[in-house]
């Protein structure tokens, strides 16, 4: 870490910079905190990578006993998304589905992986895409009673704020964004404590 006044390098930690003697202990707090949030991300990152190396080489099938994610958040996505250039996002859809047809299995309905999502969506210009989350939203809040739970949000909120809310800056996609991985974190909490996961 260097001084912003100064320029010269410091500890983590200090408070005051040793060659100009300028309070440092906010652009140091700020430091830290910067640096929980890419570890964390970079945590993320390195089970993703993990986790789809398992999957080329053992082929994509459903485990029984599986503890399913349920600690996704929105900022990881969006850093995570960045610093893959988008690839990220496409993991994102293939574990996002994966989750949710093991939490959700049995209610006569299956949310399509990742192969589905991508041809699809180039066909019908990404309109594929916006259906996908328009049914994700749906079948999550429709799943929810099953282990105690209400939403609110389901399919038509999600659709509504990545249509409208592209109006405001496209704020309204992380919103619908947002709508998803909380949903699906609960429910997918919900199947790890019910199963004793």
């Amino acid at each position: 870490m260097f001084c912003s006044h100064c320029g010269k390098e410091i500890q983590p930690g200090t408070k005051f910079c040793p060659a100009c003697g300028a309070d440092v202990s906010a652009q140091t707090q700020v430091t830290e905190s910067a640096n929980k949030v890419f570890q964390s991300a970079e945590g993320e990152l390195t089970s993703a990578v993990n986790e789809v190396r398992d999957t080329i080489q053992k082929g994509d099938t459903v485990y029984a006993g599986e503890r399913l994610t349920d600690n996704r958040g929105l900022i990881s996505y969006i850093l995570l998304s960045i610093i893959t250039c988008g690839i990220y996002s496409y993991y994102f859809v293939y574990k996002m589905a994966h989750d949710v047809n093991i939490a959700c299995s049995g209610d006569g309905q299956e949310t399509g992986g990742l192969l589905q999502y991508i041809l699809l969506s180039i066909v019908t210009c990404g309109l594929y895409s916006l259906y996908w989350e328009y049914k994700l939203g749906n079948r999550l809040a429709a799943n929810a009673p099953r282990y105690g739970m209400t939403f609110q949000e389901n399919g038509t909120t999600v659709l509504m704020w990545r249509l409208f809310g592209a109006l405001l800056c496209f704020v309204g996609t992380f919103v619908g964004t947002n709508i998803l991985i909380n949903n699906s974190n609960k429910i997918c909490n919900a199947y790890n404590r019910y199963n004793n996961l």
